[in-house]
């Protein structure tokens, strides 16, 4: 026999006033084992508790505890929930003290909760508009008011009071929210405050002397404007300051202590976000401003404390537990001393985003990060500008196709394109995982046509129905081998990727009629002393002499390293840190030019706008750095110590490197109208030498020779890679003879 469940805590079985009858009776055949009769009554009990149910008022719908959802008395419910017999709680709980609070705070807490209330809030401005106006009678008659106006002003009160708080409520005061209040709400207070009082003017001059009853004197229909605004703003700049002590209060305890570097634009911005977000845990103690006119000036509420030459005893006197730099467009310089003088203290240092990214509404101003090795490499931010007329007009509304979509730069190129609004923006790259994660994080902005695209550059008949089939206009040329240590291993890879794969994309930019073709070039293409380099300079050379005969604007674009890319210094560094050292460095003296990787695409972008016949345009790649120099800083922003928590070790320089590298061929370069893009001096190409080099290339790389691959390179570059290259010269063809120590270094 089923037995009905009980409510858990009671012992009264949980009854259903719908469709009981139909239960009963069903149990009835079961226990009968026959067809049953209906029953026709419920019984005295389930009567009398329908009846108390009905005058009680209560909803029969619950939720049984632990199971689903049932109909069922709730008498059973509240003496499970521990309520006396027949004693059903009220609908709304009072305010409960709790655990850790004490009777005032509790006093305080309600009294705080009843006077955010709306209409508080309306009963507020009502009483504020009632006093303003017997304060300015009291004002006109210096204290003693007649009874003949004591009079009028009783009667009118109740109007004033009325019009003022029905054109607050038309003109949106009341969508303001007290706590939030700013001096950008000043306006949206005037125009009810202001109405009024023109109407109470219009009354005064237009209405005739029969209805004197009606007219306020002017000077009370001034005065009381006056004040009726500064009641309204004191009331909610009072709420405002009220909230924030509250907030700070409840949050004390767990407030980290800051200072703020920089009292400008940064900073003011910093310091509001922080006021408006107290999750962030953070008390603002003071700012540090170099600016010997802010010392001491009260600056957003927050007291310029000093310079940052009294940094170290401004964190230790006050007790600083993080620091934050604050200002918008620091400079690589002033980031860098910042951060020396903290480690030296030692304290945590932060930065906020750039101001670029803040106001285009990528990232907030409260998103406070760590400082990053980019934020320590010396160059100045560059401003980005993809609304210049050059750049719209050569890429906007373009068929654009990309070869290595898939890599860093590639990546990124496609990012600051898309923002470009292209027709069709054609992805290409071999690596299929790479092209994958890159054509769904466009796709998922759906802003043109993308089109992704698996093939290999080497495939020319490939690339030629790819071109049939979307007919770019645009062509940026980024997909290359880059590694250095493994192109000296893998020759014949370099110039059937580097130079013949370049080549059959610039075969094909006549026939279908391209506007636009860029090439991505590198330092190591200046005076190449490995195979890469030699590859990419050849790779530059097909596109100059392609050029003089061509309808297409063809370019190269130089650059450096870039900060962040696969297989680049820093992400390697970084892992060799995470491991505990030792960070391997190839020689004290060596450098190289850095840049972060959307600023280096930025500048191709306007470089490549640029571009009218050959032209290989040379980035500004600032000062070069130290690599033993770059390694101490990484380590340093890991919060560790040079040589006590990690080594550096020196492990000479792999084959093909170089100590330093350059970014000029003829030592020259011209300036462009973008400040930071130059153009190299042109170097006389012999073009029918130039192809029979690149054919013999061809063919040695297609029979994997790399002596042959190595003679001709050393003949075209004048002995560049035996004179300066650090590699062993291969004995024979087809044996190359490499040292146990050379390959890519962990």
């Amino acid at each position: 026999m089923e037995r009905i469940p009980e409510c858990p805590g009671s012992k009264t079985p949980l009854l259903q006033p719908h469709g009981s009858r139909k239960w009963k009776a069903r149990k009835g055949r079961r226990e009968k084992g026959g067809p049953g009769r209906r029953v026709q009554s419920v019984g005295r009990e389930m009567r009398e508790r329908r009846r108390r149910m009905r005058k009680e008022n209560i909803n029969r719908s619950s939720s049984i505890p632990g199971g689903g959802s049932r109909t069922f008395h709730p008498r059973n419910v509240h003496e499970a929930m521990g309520f006396k017999k027949g004693l059903v709680p009220p609908r709304r709980l009072p305010a409960k003290i709790s655990q850790n609070e004490s009777f005032l705070a509790w006093i305080r807490r309600v009294l705080w909760e009843r006077l955010c209330s709306r209409t508080t809030q309306l009963l507020i401005d009502a009483s504020i508009v009632a006093l303003s106006l017997a304060i300015a009678y009291w004002i006109r008659f210096e204290g003693d008011i007649p009874e003949p106006d004591k009079n009028k002003l009783l009667s009118l009160l109740p109007y004033v009071v009325l019009l003022r708080i029905l054109a607050n409520y038309l003109l949106g005061v009341y969508s303001l929210v007290w706590r939030y209040v700013s001096l950008s709400d000043i306006p949206i207070m005037l125009k009810p405050i202001g109405a009024c009082s023109l109407i109470f003017l219009s009354l005064r001059l237009f209405l005739p002397p029969d209805y004197a009853q009606y007219k306020l004197p002017l000077s009370v229909i001034s005065v009381e404007f006056l004040l009726v605004f500064l009641g309204f703003l004191g009331a909610r700049v009072l709420r405002r300051i009220l909230y924030e002590r509250a907030s700070r209060r409840v949050a004390g305890g767990c407030e980290k202590r800051v200072l703020l570097v920089g009292a400008g634009l940064g900073g003011i911005m910093a310091v509001r976000e922080v006021e408006r977000n107290r999750g962030l845990g953070l008390k603002i103690v003071g700012f540090v401003d170099d600016n010997q006119k802010k010392v001491n000036t009260v600056i957003a509420g927050i007291k310029v404390l000093g310079t940052t030459a009294n940094l170290e005893q401004l964190v230790h006197r006050l007790a600083i537990e993080e620091v934050i730099i604050t200002i918008a467009l620091a400079s690589r310089k002033d980031i860098r001393r910042i951060v020396k003088i903290c480690e030296a203290v030692p304290v945590k240092v932060k930065i906020i985003p750039g101001l670029y990214e803040i106001l285009s509404g990528s990232v907030s101003v409260s998103k406070f990060r760590e400082v990053r090795i980019e934020d320590l490499l010396g160059r100045d931010v560059v401003e980005f500008d993809n609304e210049a007329p050059e750049v719209q007009e050569r890429f906007s509304g373009k068929r654009i196709l990309i070869t290595g979509a898939g890599g860093s730069i590639g990546s990124e190129l496609c990012r600051q394109i898309l923002r470009l609004h292209p027709q069709e923006l054609i992805l290409l790259d071999k690596d299929e995982n790479s092209l994958f994660e890159i054509d769904a994080e466009l796709r998922g902005l759906a802003l043109c046509q993308i089109t992704a695209v698996i093939a290999d550059i080497r495939d020319q008949s490939h690339l030629k129905d790819i071109f049939q089939r979307h007919l770019p206009q645009v062509i940026f040329h980024a997909a290359a081998y880059k590694h250095v240590p493994l192109m000296e291993l893998n020759p014949a890879e370099a110039i059937l990727n580097n130079v013949i794969g370049t080549k059959h994309l610039v075969d094909l930019v006549d026939p279908y009629a391209v506007e636009t073709f860029v090439m991505l070039s590198t330092d190591k293409a200046v005076n190449p002393a490995n195979i890469m380099g030699a590859s990419k300079r050849l790779a530059e050379m097909i596109v100059q002499t392609k050029a003089l005969g061509s309808k297409t604007r063809l370019s190269c674009v130089r650059f450096g390293n870039v900060l962040g890319s696969r297989g680049s210094v820093v992400p390697i560094f970084q892992k060799q840190i995470a491991k505990g050292g030792p960070v391997t460095v190839t020689h004290p003296e060596v450098t190289r030019y850095f840049m972060t990787i959307p600023e280096a695409v930025y500048l191709v972008i306007q470089a490549g706008s640029l571009g009218r016949s050959g032209e290989i345009f040379i980035l500004d790649m600032g000062e070069p750095v130290r690599i033993v120099d770059l390694a101490k800083d990484l380590i340093h922003l890991s919060g560790l110590k040079v040589g006590e928590d990690i080594d550096i070790e020196f492990i000479g320089l792999r084959p093909g490197e170089k100590l330093h590298e350059e970014l000029l061929i003829g030592g020259e370069a011209k300036a462009t109208k973008f400040k930071k893009i130059f153009i190299e001096s042109p170097t006389k190409i012999e073009t029918q030498k130039l192809q029979e080099a690149i054919q013999e290339l061809r063919q040695a790389a297609e029979l994997n020779d790399p002596v042959k691959i190595y003679t001709i390179l050393d003949t075209w570059f004048n002995g560049n890679l035996r004179r300066i290259g650090s590699s062993e010269w291969p004995l024979k063809s087809g044996e190359v003879v490499v040292p146990e120590s050379t390959g890519v270094r962990p």
